[in-house]
């Protein structure tokens, strides 16, 4: 008798341990992607994922299958600096647009897909930048955005001063 109710104790203890890791219920699916605000540029708004520290920026949308239509990532540093991207293992085209301290569009490249693991080809801004917004392939010129451009950001992004050093 007593073995049945140690058995009986173990087993609820077990069930009560597993249902506190989350056995036994279906997953929740992972969190959708947390956009940090909103980038707008002749009218078209991005809704964007912060990249404003040197990790985030180092992966930036590397292993990403897809970036939705209207979305995109905003690389943030403390200060303007000449800027190199890569595609380091991108698995979707993008455009990007290098965004100087005075919040207008220094310059912008059609980033291709290479194969996986390879960054061979490097994209530059032509002129310092503090910021480097990816989006979409074909968005930028979608919406007509031009070099000289006016870049408005939601008050929700935070200042550039707030921006981690580094790469």
């Amino acid at each position: 008798m007593m073995a049945f109710v140690w058995r009986a104790t173990l087993l609820s203890v077990t069930v009560a341990i597993m249902l506190s890791w989350g056995c036994g219920k279906p997953r929740r699916p992972a969190s959708p992607t947390q956009y940090a605000g909103g980038v707008t540029i002749r009218g078209r708004t991005w809704q964007v994922e912060l990249a404003d520290t040197a990790e985030l920026r180092y992966r930036g949308l590397s292993d990403r299958r897809e970036l939705p239509e209207g979305a995109g990532m905003l690389f943030v540093y403390p200060a303007p600096q000449p800027m190199t991207f890569c595609m380091r293992k991108c698995l979707i085209p993008l455009d990007i647009a290098f965004i100087g301290s005075d919040l207008r569009v220094v310059n912008m490249c059609t980033m291709e897909v290479e194969p996986y693991g390879l960054d061979t080809r490097t994209y530059h801004s032509s002129a310092p930048a503090q910021f480097a917004l990816e989006v979409p392939r074909g968005a930028l010129a979608a919406a007509g955005v031009q070099v000289g451009d006016r870049v408005e950001f939601s008050s929700d992004i935070p200042p550039a001063a707030k921006a981690e050093p580094g790469p």
